[in-house]
């Protein structure tokens, strides 16, 4: 029999994106250069298809139209980040007019239409100039990060009430610093933690700044991929793995943003394989003080681990793997495009625990979406037929709704993404839009998923 899900008032339906992914205008109008326009420019055969961040999208061109089509698939709410490069090229200095008219622009036009804009301060795109002084590693570049976030809090705190210092901060690490897939491309575990830490406090700066212009009506918060930690079984080895796994990869950031303090596990840990951050006193006292009051959730994928098979390598890189092996669970299902698990459940257990273990704070699925390549294959009558990114949806909005039914606080969901976005490295490979676009033309043409999520949110609900 056909159940319906229905979802509370006022639920936040959107997508999200970010500034390098769409803008393009990549060295107009002023902008400085970020890290990927310095990393393309210097190795572009990194890049699929040697596609870089110069067009993207052409958002920077056509934000007028794309808010329009917003509107027309149905969002009430839209996230989107500011190029910290583009508003203050360089870094510090003088703020780029350009930059203010362009955003200013872009938020007249979503509450326009009747979308709320949510905006992220940092979404993976360092100044160059900062990231040559060492990035989040360094305290001054913490400085002027939280310099810039106040910039911004004074230009469109009038209007924006609903902002994001971090999407994904674990994500630089881990590519910047460990596994070679973002700039600077370095591979040295303590200068990860460095960096990592560096963010957190870089965060709590920007909370700082944020409530000393107590901006009526407005709440600040952090976006963090989430990925539940499942062991292979229940031996002790393999939970002692999850327990690391989970303390590297959602608790190292989850516990300072939303309790003010790192767990003690992790301390320890660090401690005993002499990997502690360098910090000051009073650090703990500003991340303490200074906690998110809402929190973004991005979901994409379980995190499967089992007991390590081998001793690590005494000579190799010291990483989080020493820890633990991942586990390929048979019969998983998979996204073959991106290699990544399908499980959908996983939403509900992480807001589970944030309802049973973090004060049951207010947050969002601020991502979840599947990306597919040539999705070209499924053109009929001029329509990609995408139904297996609506099941994909579907699938996790039930498990969703399950978690709110069961008193989790959940406010909305965006997707991953509006329009097919140029993707980190990836660059078009895999396409995750509503919307698909035309790199060629810039044409825009809703898929089929766009007309199902426009009666996802006018019914605030579907039946299956």
């Amino acid at each position: 029999m056909a159940k319906e899900y229905k979802f509370p008032e006022g639920f936040w339906w959107g997508s999200a994106t970010s500034a390098v992914q769409i803008e393009g205008a990549a060295s107009e109008d002023g902008k400085g250069m970020n890290v990927w326009d310095y990393w393309y420019k210097k190795e572009p055969n990194r890049f699929f298809d040697r596609v870089g961040p110069d067009v993207t999208s052409d958002f920077y061109h056509r934000y007028k139209d794309d808010i329009k089509l917003m509107k027309e698939l149905g969002h009430n709410s839209f996230r989107f980040s500011i190029s910290w490069s583009r508003l203050i090229p360089g870094g510090i200095g003088e703020v780029n007019k350009k930059a203010v008219e362009f955003y200013n622009n872009v938020i007249d036009e979503l509450i326009k239409n009747d979308i709320e804009p949510f905006v992220t301060l940092f979404h993976f795109d360092m100044p160059i100039e900062m990231q040559n002084i060492g990035g989040f590693e360094n305290r001054q570049v913490v400085e002027y990060f939280a310099e810039y976030a106040k910039t911004c809090f004074e230009l469109f705190g009038d209007r924006v009430k609903r902002w994001i210092t971090f999407n994904e901060p674990i994500v630089p690490v881990l590519g910047g610093y460990l596994y070679n897939f973002h700039y600077p491309d370095i591979v040295d575990f303590k200068r990860a933690l460095q960096f990592a830490y560096g963010t957190v406090l870089a965060s709590a700066r920007a909370i700082e700044e944020f409530k000393k212009l107590q901006i009526e009506g407005a709440k600040i918060g952090i976006v963090l991929n989430l990925s539940p930690v499942y062991p292979r079984s229940s031996h002790p080895a393999d939970l002692k793995a999850a327990e690391i796994a989970d303390l590297f990869h959602n608790r190292s950031f989850l516990d300072p943003s939303v309790k003010g303090e790192y767990p003690k596990e992790l301390i320890e840990l660090l401690k005993s394989y002499n990997h502690l951050p360098e910090y000051l006193d009073n650090d703990l006292e500003l991340i303490k003080n200074n906690t998110v009051e809402y929190l973004g959730v991005n979901y994409y994928q379980p995190i499967r681990v089992k007991a390590k098979e081998n001793m690590p390598n005494p000579y190799g890189v010291f990483t989080p793997n020493w820890f633990y092996d991942e586990y390929i669970m048979p019969g998983r299902r998979m996204n073959p495009y991106r290699g990544w698990e399908i499980y959908e459940k996983g939403i509900y257990d992480i807001m589970i625990n944030i309802r049973d273990n973090y004060g049951n704070i207010e947050s969002f699925i601020s991502e979840n979406g599947m990306g597919v390549e040539g999705e070209e294959r499924f053109i009929k009558d001029g329509i990609i037929q995408d139904d297996y990114r609506i099941e994909f949806i579907k699938e996790h909005l039930k498990w969703l709704h399950k978690a709110i039914e069961e008193g989790c606080n959940v406010k909305g969901y965006h997707l991953w993404t509006f329009m097919d976005n140029w993707s980190f490295i990836n660059a078009y490979k895999n396409r995750y839009g509503l919307v698909s676009v035309d790199l060629k033309t810039q044409k825009r043409t809703i898929k089929k998923s766009g007309y199902w999520y426009k009666e996802l949110s006018q019914n605030n609900g579907f039946v299956d």
